[in-house]
């Protein structure tokens, strides 16, 4: 700044500024020391609140190299020494050249006194040195935290939480490591945000201990503070085996109704949990509670949603179908083959009819519809019923009893599946379902014993039943044992042991690979590795030992399938970046003579990024490139991993993308366009979906409708009130189980024609899974239904905004219970109730507002 271009008021600071300079060099101890003095003064006021370079700094900038000489030379007291630094420390602030670390090296030779006096821009330089010289050394493998300048730390990010900066805050702990700090310095104003925050940054920390301790310290806050279901909901998502952080959440509380909400959390997680004494004292309590998280409440609950939306009344496929608005073509292409056309419309019966105990097909006439399929899809027609008394075992024992003395073996099979199915998520006293199940599955016959073995994989999903290990363990070391029961049996063991990382189920899966290695031929082969991925489900690092041995016991290409398999499941839901990057490297390759080793790689780019939206976006940009320059077997899978991207959320540039490859010149691509784009609109009743796959049935024959019905099923899911989506609690969690149902059906629909089409269609009941109502029912404190009004609006990330800003944008209200669509969230609208959890999703229990008072 030329000194013509200065008002009267800059050149008195300028010549003010230069004088103090000039006595700061003079032998003169008084001189020096008033000179110093004279200079933070002016500095201090200048930076306190800088909005932009303040006078004080362009003036000194001239000065600077000098005064570090005056530094250097200064024989004065200690204190005086220590003020210079401090000066020296802010005009490096603009002076310091690009990587020499200036402001944090005076700092560190000053006083180190209110540091945070100097100012926020000041502060955040500080923040930023500190971390270029942690990266430093941690290159120059010194991997220790910076010991010397944890009071800096300290006092940075006490100025950064004190003035809403809380992510300037966590991002300098997590980078020095110093985030155990944090739960001391937090308190009741700011301790949410500084946890969303961590929860958010969580998915983005590649090593598995820095994602523990991240959200291990989010879990500790919401203790500190009592805020117990927010720390409920961390604890599910670290999952540990043992249950230690969950008991702990149910020990901190006496409030029975707060338990009853956990209980309610829990079981929409789809965790096996059981209630002891240390959780609850009380015996009436304790039983309540297992109820609850054992699911028995969730088939009156779906019943409650539906009969207030009204649609229990039955449908039939016909209803869904709607053939008249395509003027009757699809009818007459459907004569071709009499028997698959039969087992569409029982899928699409199950799926619509899903839950609800009741339809027009099954119910009304079974006999007769049974005896028009051919001998294996008869299993099928029985185990429809599991699917239609879906979370309510005990209607649907009654109804499936009946056909377990039949003397074909075919039904009896699907007897045994449909139990199966129906017991699914519910746990009663009387466990009914092991019992029948293994009484009946030990037939003669190989259909009726898988059809046992496939029932119960899916009625205990995720509990890790021992009895169960042991029953399969037999099958699994007998030499005798057929291939098919071989692989349906590991199945079963990968759900029922899903992310359980149980060594003894992966010996006796690679044993099963590596003696029917050979045996390529049979499709079904390539179910095994999901099995085996299945136990690592969401593991990360560690799969590594049981990758390395199915690499030093496999051969090619088997042991490259196996390899990327492994990978995509135990990184599914991650987000993380590199394993992406080395699933899309792996599509590059070139094929390995015989095999189809691209298919999990395109599978497993979908399953890591769907739990994470930018990752998720990123992906289907990804798939948009494979698809132009991939091979036949990465065309395959593409549609696929964009119905997994998109589960239950028909966004419109992917339905554009799958309408398009539904009619693609190879069969394959084509059919699995058609099964996405019954995955996407999967529950939604989207009439735009619903539009194209009407025009597809008239277009279509054979196994192109047999696709096509199963997704208009798919589509009409529960009437529309059913998600296949694993990810819930404001997308913070992600159910195994759910995602175990929908990884084992993609991989089946990989060999779409002969497992899905041909040999195995039952395989598409493992979808239930995954079913879940979209629902917001909200009930009193004895469990009864409470109709309040509530808002429902698309969420909006509030993840480091300062205050409270408000965490939906477009909002109706709405009397509950209400249906919540993909990326839709609730907020209550009265003052009256108080809910017991922070996210409206599934059950909430209301409590009286004390504070409240009506006008």
């Amino acid at each position: 700044m030329k000194g013509d271009d200065l008002s009267e008021e800059d050149r008195e600071l300028k010549a003010r500024l230069e004088d103090c300079v000039e006595r700061a060099q003079s032998r003169d101890p008084r001189l020096r020391i008033g000179a110093i003095d004279t200079l933070r003064k002016e500095i201090c006021a200048a930076t306190s609140s800088m909005t932009s370079a303040p006078k004080q700094l362009k003036f000194l900038r001239a000065h600077y190299g000098t005064l570090k000489t005056c530094f250097e030379r200064m024989q004065d007291s200690e204190q005086q020494k220590k003020h210079m630094a401090d000066i020296l420390s802010v005009l490096a602030l603009t002076m310091s050249g690009e990587g020499e670390r200036e402001s944090l090296k005076y700092c560190m030779m000053g006083s180190l006194v209110d540091v945070c006096s100097w100012g926020h821009e000041y502060v955040r330089n500080l923040a930023f040195e500190i971390g270029k010289e942690w990266k430093v050394r941690q290159f120059n493998g010194s991997s220790t935290p910076i010991e010397s300048k944890i009071n800096v730390v300290l006092e940075i990010v006490k100025f950064h939480m004190k003035h809403n900066a809380e992510t300037e805050a966590l991002d300098l702990l997590l980078e020095e490591e110093y985030l155990t700090m944090l739960l001391h310095l937090v308190d009741s104003t700011n301790y949410k945000r500084a946890c969303l925050y961590l929860t958010s940054c969580s998915k983005y920390i590649p090593f598995y201990t820095h994602h523990e301790a991240t959200l291990g310290t989010a879990y500790d806050m919401y203790m500190k503070f009592r805020d117990l279901a927010s720390a409920l909901r961390i604890a599910l998502l670290v999952d540990d085996h043992k249950n230690v952080k969950i008991k702990t959440v149910f020990e901190e509380t006496k409030d029975f109704s707060l338990k009853q909400q956990f209980a309610f959390m829990i079981a929409r997680y789809g965790l096996s949990v059981e209630i002891d004494d240390e959780m609850v004292a009380d015996e009436n309590e304790k039983n309540a509670l297992q109820e609850v998280v054992c699911n028995t409440k969730l088939s009156e609950g779906y019943h409650i949603l539906a009969r207030d939306i009204g649609v229990m009344e039955p449908k039939s496929p016909e209803d869904i179908y709607k053939v008249h608005l395509i003027g009757g073509r699809g009818a007459k292409s459907s004569s071709l083959d009499s028997a698959r056309p039969n087992l569409a419309a029982i899928f699409v019966n199950a799926f619509v009819n899903a839950g609800y105990c009741q339809d027009k097909l099954m119910t009304a006439l079974p006999d007769s519809l049974l005896f028009k399929n051919n001998e294996l899809w008869k299993a099928s027609a029985v185990a429809s019923l599991g699917m239609i008394h879906l979370w309510d075992p005990d209607l649907g024992f009654a109804e499936l009893d009946k056909y377990l003395h039949s003397n074909d073996t075919n039904v009896v099979a699907g007897t045994l599946l449909g139990i199966g199915i129906a017991s699914y998520g519910v746990k009663k006293e009387y466990d009914h379902a092991h019992a029948l199940i293994s009484e009946y599955s030990t037939g003669a016959t190989s259909i009726t014993r898988i059809g046992g073995i496939l029932g119960l994989g899916i009625a205990y999903a995720g509990s890790r039943k021992d009895e169960l290990k042991s029953h399969f363990s037999i099958t699994l070391s007998n030499s005798q044992t057929p291939f098919e029961e071989l692989v349906f049996s590991s199945i079963s063991l990968g759900l029922v042991f899903v992310g359980s990382c149980n060594e003894e189920i992966a010996e006796s899966i690679i044993s099963v690979l590596k003696n029917h290695s050979k045996e390529l031929t049979e499709p079904i082969i390539h179910l095994l590795p999901v099995a085996l991925g299945l136990l690592y489900l969401g593991k990360q690092e560690m799969v590594d030992a049981t990758a390395a041995k199915v690499s030093e016991t496999l051969e090619e290409p088997l042991k490259k399938y196996c390899g990327l398999t492994l990978t995509s499941l135990a990184y599914a839901g991650t987000g993380n970046v590199l394993k992406v990057q080395e699933l899309l490297r792996s599509c590059s390759n070139k094929l390995v003579k015989g095999g189809s080793d691209q298919g999990p790689a395109v599978l497993g780019i979908a399953l890591i990024a769907m739990a994470e939206g930018l990752g998720a976006e990123m992906a289907v940009r990804s798939l948009e490139h494979l698809l132009q320059y991939g091979d036949c077997s990465i065309r395959r899978a593409v549609p696929l991993a964009l119905g997994m991207l998109c589960i239950s959320n028909p966004k419109a540039v992917v339905v554009d993308t799958l309408s398009r490859l539904s009619h693609d010149a190879d069969g394959a691509v084509s059919m699995a366009a058609i099964i996405s784009l019954g995955l996407i609109g999967a529950g939604t009743n989207n009439a735009r979906i619903a539009g194209l796959l009407r025009k597809l049935s008239s277009q279509q024959y054979g196994g192109y409708l047999y696709c096509v019905r199963i997704a208009q099923g798919l589509v009409h899911l529960g009437k529309g009130l059913l998600t296949l989506d694993p990810c819930h609690s404001d997308r913070l969690l992600l159910s195994p189980v759910a995602l175990a149902g929908l990884v084992t059906v993609l991989h089946a629909c990989l060999a779409m024609q002969p497992i899905i089409v041909e040999k195995y269609p039952y395989m598409l009941y493992i979808l239930a899974l995954a079913m879940q109502p979209r629902m917001l029912l909200t009930v009193d404190e004895d469990l009864k239904p409470l109709h309040v009004p509530v808002r429902v609006g698309q969420a909006v990330d509030v993840v480091g905004q300062a205050g409270s800003p408000r965490t939906i944008t477009g909002f109706q209200t709405y009397n509950t219970p209400v249906v919540l669509a993909a990326g839709e969230q609730a907020e209550l609208a009265t003052e009256k109730y108080i809910p017991l959890t922070p996210v409206l999703e599934g059950f909430v229990i209301l409590r009286k507002n004390p504070e409240h008072h009506e006008d």
